[in-house]
């Protein structure tokens, strides 16, 4: 399912136009982007967790090359499923 499809299903199930299913979900992802922007985590229970976890740098190999590179420290957005949703598909 990519973004369109979730459109149509999000006006198919509310009876929104395709235009106002498409700024409630656009509305949704800037909101949790900009939580985690912030550094906050957006829980959404039964569905999961939206957070910011950090990663230490590292070394790590160019798979053409061999050569060793560096990776840098960085901040990756993460998502821990919930327990509703774990059972779901099961």
């Amino acid at each position: 399912m990519n973004k369109g499809d979730l459109v149509e299903a999000i006006a198919k199930n509310t009876g929104l136009s395709k235009e106002k299913a498409k700024q409630v979900l656009d509305t949704i992802l800037d909101s949790v982007t900009s939580s985690l922007k912030k550094k906050d985590s957006v829980t959404l229970p039964g569905f999961g967790t939206f957070d910011v976890s950090k990663r230490k740098a590292r070394e790590g190999r160019n798979p053409a090359t061999g050569e060793k590179i560096k990776i840098p420290a960085m901040k990756v957005p993460r998502f821990k499923a919930g327990k509703a949703l774990k059972e779901a598909v099961k």
